[in-house]
């Protein structure tokens, strides 16, 4: 058991509604747990740490988030470990703490210190323990932000910040492999911009786009170089790695290219790839290389890599209104998420230190 140090007022829910979910049927993202963490920052300094009832924040219809957009998030998941029901497993959580304070420092925002990033996550998890999932394909998908609360129209830095956890049980993302269009009219972000970052804007511009995509057939798209339109970066919300003879392939992230968000995930399927024995390479990776490997027989297989989906095999690949099919037989994506999930249950022995018990 972690020793805490921080004084957190705990303030526990007389109302549960843990008996009301249905665990075998869990839409992502719109079942929310008993409690939430909150902490604000007034005077320059994080106060009023505290564990509350999950319930709406009053806001000011000036709150200058909702008008400037200075707004950030992470995700990341806990499971219940396979080895002792009782203990819940939380994946790389300092990494995320690292990520928002990134994020923080791109659009002016005070980081949040590491200690009650995951104090509070901590003391969140062990009130809201029975929220975990121990159903098949299942998480408690965890949610920290940070937004700007000052009641103020003009256009500087906010004053004040709260920063909250929410916590959210979640069953598979996707159920089946993606279709995907590479996208050349709309960017996601630019050279200079903030896509290394998880600001809330970079997600508003995608909607447009993400929701034209869908009205054509397609799951998701391939998000292209702003510059160029030619080399391959994002694909939603997930990093992407093509397996082209054998060698992964994947986008360079900072510090090589700030238009690209550092996924943990990514990160993890690289160092597994790598212990694999398996080559991997983080550079750029054009659209027509991507369609020659897959005229030639090259392209073996194409996923997506994210927090929600972990990862999600690509089906096919739309370019200049032809849909190119992947190998169907490529299994290799379903063993590698086998194995990175195997960890992050507890299943698997975690010799890297990835996995945080609570």
């Amino acid at each position: 058991m972690k020793d805490l140090t921080l004084d957190i007022r705990i303030e526990k829910t007389e109302n549960s509604r843990l008996s009301t979910v249905d665990f075998n049927n869990i839409p992502f993202g719109k079942t929310m747990s008993d409690h939430m963490f909150v902490a604000d920052y007034r005077d320059g300094k994080w106060q009023d740490l505290r564990v509350v009832p999950y319930d709406s924040f009053q806001l000011s219809p000036a709150t200058s988030s909702l008008h400037y957009g200075q707004s950030i998030f992470e995700g990341l998941k806990a499971f219940r470990n396979a080895q002792n029901a009782e203990e819940v497993l939380v994946f790389r959580p300092e990494e995320n703490a690292k990520r928002l304070n990134v994020s923080a420092e791109r659009i002016c925002m005070p980081t949040i210190p590491e200690e009650i990033f995951m104090e509070g996550l901590h003391t969140l998890l062990e009130i809201d323990r029975e929220w975990v999932p121990n159903t098949p394909d299942s998480s408690l998908y965890i949610r920290p932000f940070m937004f700007a609360t000052d009641s103020f129209l003009g256009m500087r830095p906010s004053e004040t910040y709260t920063f909250a956890i929410i916590t959210a049980p979640a069953g598979k993302y996707y159920s089946k492999a993606l279709k995907l269009k590479v996208e050349k009219e709309f960017a996601r972000t630019a050279p200079g911009g903030t896509g290394f970052a998880k600001v809330a804007g970079n997600y508003a511009a995608s909607l447009l786009p993400a929701k034209l995509a869908a009205e054509q057939g397609y799951d998701q798209l391939l998000y292209t170089d702003a510059k160029e339109r030619k080399y391959i970066e994002e694909s939603g919300t997930m990093n992407v790695m093509f397996d082209i003879d054998g060698t992964f392939v994947t986008s360079p992230t900072i510090p090589v290219e700030d238009t690209i968000l550092r996924s943990i995930t990514r990160l993890t399927v690289i160092e597994l790839l790598e212990e694999m024995g398996k080559k991997v390479e983080e550079r750029h990776i054009s659209v027509e290389e991507v369609i020659t490997a897959i005229k030639e027989g090259r392209l073996n297989g194409a996923f997506g890599i994210g927090t929600a989906v972990t990862i999600a095999p690509f089906a096919s690949i739309a370019d200049e209104g032809i849909d190119y099919e992947l190998p169907a037989d490529y299994t290799f994506a379903q063993e590698l998420k086998e194995k990175f999930q195997g960890i992050q249950k507890g299943e698997i022995e975690d010799t890297r230190g990835w996995t945080y018990k609570i």
